[in-house]
């Protein structure tokens, strides 16, 4: 039996942090009784609107450029249904089943807010999937930001037992044999149903989230990374001051300043006499203003998450309390588009600057260290080949960081003629920060070869020895030349795991 933890979910109170070990741990998820309540009050709207033949998109009507026509009772039969089949169309690479897994407690937090208008039995059913360890199988394209369409109504196949499904064991299958085999029976679907489970933005908010959360971890690697490089440079601390950085009303730079304080807490660098300088180049002397605009942007896309995650992104949305059900655009994923692309962004300097800071650790003339920080008497080129792995990634990084394209959407036949492309901004800020975390990696395990030829090891505070010792652990000091791909894998493993 899996030890596992109980999330329960109430149409509120979803943070990243929670949505993204819930997602990653599998966690058991519970349902308040009263989202699911609301949930019911909100489908009684469809109800009605069908027996009073009330035109409701998609609902009583069809959907894009057929909206304008109302549907028959024996249509409204199938109508749900097809809404999938007609829509199932994700290609690509699979998504991760953490990824899938967390688009799907979205929907279910949001459906619990009761503007959905779906059934309870349809947030039951999903729970009772992910429960059992079940995720369905989808593709990870098809997605355009405007509603996550093509990405859902796959998703949902897959759970009225027509699509594929994952099993515990990761092994894939046909969603209905793959439910059976855990005594789950197939959803079977009610008007409104399958809009619910196709018309929505959770898929790419579950996605956001789960790409919010690393780059959190990258960036708290990079101030790690930071902070031992000034301790290997022996960089002058001044710029650190709580009182200089208050002097300018900039939140997040005065915690990026935090952070690097508390990291080299306990060190002698922390003694103004240390300081071997009293300039230094910008990448140390700039480090707060760069991290701090990165801290900025991550506070951003944190608060949007957050939002994004406990507020219905349906069309249309039922508002019980008024008894009507309205056409909107709740669905539409401009804002993730924009605070993603700001954090993509604010990541370019902030790796240009590890870049800088390594090639100054190399540098015997900035350093005071032996070239490129070969051992001395050795016929050792250090790590002046590394160099090029470094500068290979921000070239990478510094590309996927160029804006999202935006068009005029040619769907529909020009009636869904916007669109955000959120999905891309958050698959290229995928990629920033999976580069990041190896360049943070590299500028550890330079900056720790620099601590230790200065002999300056025994000086350092706390946090910063005992991170020390988890590098030392997989990467031991370069003393005669060897290939360090693997152990610059190890440590970008390690460093995303250090508190």
């Amino acid at each position: 039996m899996r030890d596992v933890k109980s999330l329960t979910l109430s149409g509120a109170g979803m943070t990243v942090e929670t949505l993204d070990r819930a997602s990653h741990e599998g966690w058991h998820l519970s349902l308040d009784a009263e989202g699911l309540h609301r949930m019911a009050r909100s489908h009684a709207l469809v109800e009605r609107a069908i027996t009073e033949r009330t035109p409701v998109y998609g609902v009583t009507t069809g959907l894009g450029a057929r909206a304008t026509e109302v549907l028959d009772a024996e249509a409204l039969t199938e109508f749900s249904i097809q809404t999938l089949r007609g829509r199932a169309h994700a290609i690509g690479p699979p998504m991760p089943c953490e990824a899938v897994r967390a688009g799907l407690i979205v929907r279910l937090n949001t459906m619990l807010t009761g503007h959905s208008a779906a059934r309870p039995e349809v947030a039951q059913h999903i729970a009772g999937c992910l429960n059992a360890g079940l995720v369905p199988v989808v593709g990870s394209l098809g997605s355009i930001g405007a509603a996550d369409l093509v990405l859902n109504a796959t998703i949902g196949l897959a759970l009225i037992g027509e699509g594929e499904m994952y099993a515990l064991d990761g092994t894939a299958g046909q969603s209905i044999d793959v439910m059976r085999s855990q005594g789950i029976t197939a959803l079977k679907l009610a008007p409104r149903d399958g809009l619910a489970l196709a018309n929505h933005s959770c898929t790419v908010i579950g996605l956001a989230a789960l790409a919010f959360s690393k780059a959190e971890k990258v960036f708290e690697a990079a101030q790690t990374a930071a902070a031992m490089s000034m301790e290997a440079f022996r960089a002058n601390t001044g710029p650190l001051d709580r009182e200089i950085l208050l002097l300018s009303p900039h939140d997040a730079h005065i915690a990026a300043g935090e952070g690097l304080r508390w990291r080299l807490a306990g060190g002698a660098l922390t003694d103004p006499d240390q300081a071997r300088r009293l300039q230094d180049p910008l990448s140390f002397r700039n480090v707060v203003q760069i991290h701090g605009t990165v801290r900025s942007a991550l506070d951003r896309v944190l608060n949007c998450a957050e939002a994004e995650m406990n507020s219905p992104t349906d069309n249309p949305v039922a508002l019980a309390d008024a008894e009507k059900i309205m056409s909107c655009g709740a669905y539409f994923s401009s804002e993730i588009t924009s605070v993603t692309e700001a954090l993509n962004r604010s990541f370019v300097p902030m790796a240009m600057t590890q870049l800088a800071r390594v090639s100054k650790l190399l540098n015997p003339e900035l350093s005071g260290l032996p070239s490129f920080l070969a051992k001395p008497n050795s016929a050792s080129n250090g790590f002046a080949p590394v160099m090029k792995v470094a500068e290979a990634l921000v070239a990478e990084l510094a590309h996927a960081a160029q804006l999202t394209p935006i068009w005029p959407s040619v769907n529909a036949n020009g009636i869904e003629d916007c669109l955000t492309n959120s999905p891309a901004s958050v698959a290229a800020l995928n990629k920033i920060t999976g580069h990041l975390s190896t360049l943070a990696a590299i500028e550890l395990i330079v900056a720790c070869q620099a601590v230790e030829l200065r002999e300056t090891s025994s000086k350092l505070g706390p946090f910063l020895g005992d991170v020390k010792t988890h590098i030392r652990d997989v990467s031991p000091p370069l003393d005669v030349d060897r290939p360090l791909a693997k152990e610059i894998e190890e440590v970008t493993k390690i460093i995303l795991e250090l508190d």
